[in-house]
């Protein structure tokens, strides 16, 4: 099943299907953002910025592409495996290309090496004055734990980073390791932004873990708080 599954005709296909469900919920989703001043300042500036929200999220994340799309450069970070090929299919039809990278099992030479250079891409991307969206606890998790790529993209291009919290009702949450959410069309979501954040050049690894922690609970934070806003105006 699983290399039925991976077959690049059924990618292909599951590429097109969730390409089409993201572009309907963007297009009959009422959005409502908090804190979206935060972000006004880059987004009227040539500096290159990241943007993280959660990997359970991914099927919402065109209310936030609505907003960056006022970059003229936008890139995501989508898993170079098997699994990732049809979402990264789907966010370039939906106008979010993808690079591909991601961490790298312990041993794994190959993909550590595609891991580097996936990385490099992303940094130049970056400090080109690129926008690079990423779900840091993708894409094996733990669950709305920020790994640490990000925020090493962040420390050598000094470029801010943007936590975004996502949510939609009416919605469908499923029991993956994530906690997917698929909105419903014709409701309504919110996006509930914090920053801008820095890492510091100098920040040793003690330091990156203790944002990491401060971070993931940030975005955690902003994710509830989106989710009791598109709660109370279901009601």
């Amino acid at each position: 099943m699983k290399k039925f599954l991976r077959s690049p005709a059924v990618q292909a296909f599951l590429g097109l299907m969730l390409a089409g469900y993201l572009i309907l919920i963007r297009r009959t989703t009422r959005w409502t953002h908090v804190g979206l001043e935060k972000v006004e300042p880059t987004l009227n500036s040539d500096q290159g910025a990241i943007g993280l929200f959660w990997h359970g999220r991914i099927p919402l994340c065109l209310g936030i592409g609505q907003v960056w799309w006022k970059k003229p450069k936008l890139r995501c970070l989508v898993s170079p495996s098997s699994d990732g090929e049809f979402i990264a299919q789907a966010l370039a039809r939906a106008r979010f290309p993808a690079i591909r990278a991601s961490s790298a099992k312990k041993g794994d030479s190959a993909k550590a090496r595609a891991v580097v250079a996936a990385f490099r891409e992303a940094m130049t991307w970056v400090g080109d004055g690129g926008v690079l969206i990423v779900t840091p606890d993708g894409p094996r998790g733990p669950n709305e734990v920020i790994a640490s790529g990000s925020l090493q993209i962040a420390k050598r291009t000094g470029a801010p980073v943007f936590l975004m919290g996502l949510a939609a009702a009416p919605s469908i949450q499923l029991d993956t390791w994530d906690k997917v959410m698929f909105a419903r069309p014709f409701g309504r979501g919110a996006t509930v932004w914090e920053g801008p954040f820095h890492v510091p050049r100098d920040a040793d690894d003690a330091q990156i873990e203790s944002l990491i922690a401060e971070w993931s609970a940030l975005l955690s934070d902003a994710t509830r708080r989106a989710e009791k806003l598109v709660a109370r105006r279901a009601d």
